[in-house]
């Protein structure tokens, strides 16, 4: 199953045209006549996702620390949830105990 074709993909154009020139051309009885463009339509739409993950993640650090800074301004704190955890001595006791079940159970 393929996302929507409607919206522009434009590093996979010449895919989906060729999908769409085969689903008017080939008769509905085969199922099996367009396979081969659909899964090079499939190949094309996964990389296409994976380079806009990259992009979209290329700064996720500096943007989740900008957002970290404006939560502590909001709420009045000078710690992050994070370092608070670092500090927290039952939640470290918590988690060294969770990690010798674990290590136990292996």
């Amino acid at each position: 199953m393929h996302p929507p074709l409607d919206r522009p993909h434009p590093d996979c154009q010449s895919e989906i045209n060729d999908l769409h020139h085969c689903h008017a051309t080939k008769s509905k009885l085969n199922l099996w006549g367009c396979n081969e463009i659909k899964f090079a339509l499939d190949r094309c739409l996964k990389e296409e996702k994976q380079r806009l993950l990259v992009e979209m993640n290329r700064d996720q650090e500096a943007k989740r620390a900008a957002e970290e800074d404006v939560y502590r301004m909001a709420m009045g704190k000078d710690v992050s949830f994070e370092e608070y955890l670092k500090k927290d001595k039952d939640f470290n006791q918590a988690m060294e105990e969770r990690r010798r079940r674990e290590d136990d159970q292996k």
